[in-house]
């Protein structure tokens, strides 16, 4: 029986990222997920929108939630801001009934109501807890053995940690639980929680890099092969400025970074290409010829 959800991509993974979505869409069919995309939902505000205009933000997203609810299925997203940033919204719009009374009267002009009855779940919590790692396991057709991979959660996907209530936000386990499915051995290293620097990369880049160059040395000097993120900012701050980040620690990284998708679906057996692959900046060639060796072998 096939698990449906109302798809939320976000912003990055339909701009910035556009590999995320598309190795989003290869493999969830083979994962038994369904999915219907909310092609009207907009941007979560990523924190942001929420300092200035509170109540905006948290109206942008009861629209979202009441287009899942008009649909009966719970929110899907796979940007770990967006599940930070919708999961905290969507607990107070839940618990406090005259702050959603306020907020539907916002969107009484597009004619719409959020109830309170949608869940917001982010692919690694799908994959953990309702696909099921067993299930995970009977898909791949190329374990990732040999591979040490760093997980790196970034701060969103764990907090608020007090409506998740999916995964420890000092010390996680589902990213590694994931990598150990796919036949990977998963890299303990410091900064696999810390912040990635993007919430700050525009206004003060030089302490942005300098923070994500130091998670990516961490899991370098552990023995990491590749790092692997289910949020797209995370993504865009370790590949995008990796060099720059390099350079603030005084090293040289080259450390490829996947998106959680793009990991399960190399483990699944499908093609770079299918994967959106050759969009990195940071050349993912060196996983790509072990896998090959090892089909080899």
């Amino acid at each position: 029986m096939s698990l449906r959800y109302a798809l939320y991509p976000g912003c990055a993974a339909k701009g910035a990222t556009p590999e995320l979505y598309q190795s989003t869409m290869a493999i969830i069919g083979q994962l038994g997920i369904e999915v219907v995309e909310l092609t009207a939902a907009s941007c979560c505000g990523a924190g942001v929108v929420g300092e200035a205009e509170p109540d905006v933000a948290l109206a942008l997203n009861a629209r979202t939630f009441a287009q899942a609810e008009q649909l009966g299925l719970d929110v899907m997203t796979i940007c770990g801001t967006c599940q930070g940033v919708m999961g905290a919204a969507n607990k107070r719009l839940k618990e406090e009934p005259q702050l959603r009374e306020r907020i539907n009267q916002m969107l009484a002009q597009d004619g719409i109501a959020y109830r309170g009855t949608v869940q917001v779940k982010h692919l690694l919590w799908i994959v953990v807890r309702e696909v099921g790692l067993h299930q995970l396991r009977g898909q791949v057709r190329i374990p990732m053995q040999g591979f040490r991979i760093a997980p790196f959660y970034g701060c969103y996907i764990l907090r608020p940690s007090w409506d998740l209530g999916f995964d420890d936000p000092e010390n996680p386990t589902s990213l590694e639980k994931v990598i150990k499915a796919v036949g990977g051995e998963a890299v303990a290293y410091p900064g696999r929680t810390k912040c990635c620097g993007f919430p700050i990369i525009l206004e003060k880049e030089a302490i942005a890099v300098a923070m994500a160059g130091q998670n990516m040395k961490e899991a370098k000097d552990e023995g990491a092969d590749f790092m692997v993120t289910p949020c797209p900012l995370c993504h865009m701050s370790l590949d995008i400025y990796q060099d720059r980040a390099g350079r603030a620690v005084h090293t040289t990284l080259n450390l490829p970074i996947l998106h959680l998708p793009q990991l399960l679906g190399l483990a699944m057996g499908m093609p770079a290409k299918d994967l959106g692959l050759s969009r990195h900046f940071i050349p993912v060639d060196s996983i790509l010829r072990t896998i090959e060796r090892t089909q080899r072998a």
